[in-house]
């Protein structure tokens, strides 16, 4: 299954690689040339739909807890002090995706959307320290029962150059759906109350709105 935010680059791309093999097949050259242009047409688009796959999770949900918004590599568990929205120090998690994770963004936890930025910036490569201050993002604020203000940032990295937000200002969200798409990967970082018990280590593996990455 495909996320709707790939369809019209994967078309693009099937069209542009039949015209290509059309005009292969038409013009003088070698058989072995044609096969090597028709497989690596093949592979190329292969590895454009693996950026959109979209597979069906079963959503972990619960309000106790806070779910990794993304899949792959915990790379930074600290203490920062957030001067957007909050002005005070914050439990940071992030998660770095790699051009091989699925890259749709979940809501982390259920709650009403309470802040919705977005940010110019650079596009530092993802695992660069100052990414998550200096790279192109969005922040996001879901205000929760539990878990007071909760907030997420897709973060831009040097491949990805445009992210997708669903998240509309005093809408309500439910944990594990869709709240977005950072095109060919990226970062994510969710900020929690300094309260919250992290459930996860640097280095984990983890995917989006199954694993409980806090609580």
């Amino acid at each position: 299954m495909f996320h709707k935010e790939g369809s019209k680059i994967l078309a693009k791309a099937l069209v542009i690689i039949i015209v290509i093999n059309l005009i292969v097949d038409r013009i003088d050259i070698s058989k072995n040339y044609q096969y090597i242009i028709f497989s690596v047409s093949i592979v190329l688009f292969v590895l454009i739909a693996q950026f959109f796959r979209n597979p069906k999770r079963k959503i972990n949900n619960s309000d106790s807890h806070i779910l990794a918004p993304v899949d792959g590599e915990i790379v930074a568990i600290e203490e920062v002090f957030v001067k957007e929205f909050f002005n005070e120090k914050r439990l940071k998690i992030s998660i770095f995706m790699s051009p091989l994770n699925v890259h749709v963004t979940r809501y982390p936890i259920s709650g009403k959307i309470v802040y919705n930025q977005y940010h110019k910036g650079k596009f530092l490569v993802a695992w660069h320290p100052k990414s998550s201050s200096d790279n192109e993002q969005t922040s996001v604020v879901i205000s929760t029962e539990k878990f007071g203000n909760v907030m997420y940032k897709q973060i831009a990295g040097a491949m990805a150059r445009r992210i997708v937000n669903y998240a509309q200002l005093d809408g309500q969200v439910q944990q594990g759906f869709d709240s977005g798409f950072i095109k060919f990967g990226s970062r994510v970082d969710v900020l929690l109350p300094l309260t919250a018990k992290k459930k996860v280590n640097l280095n984990d593996d983890v995917k989006g709105a199954e694993t409980i990455i806090a609580e």
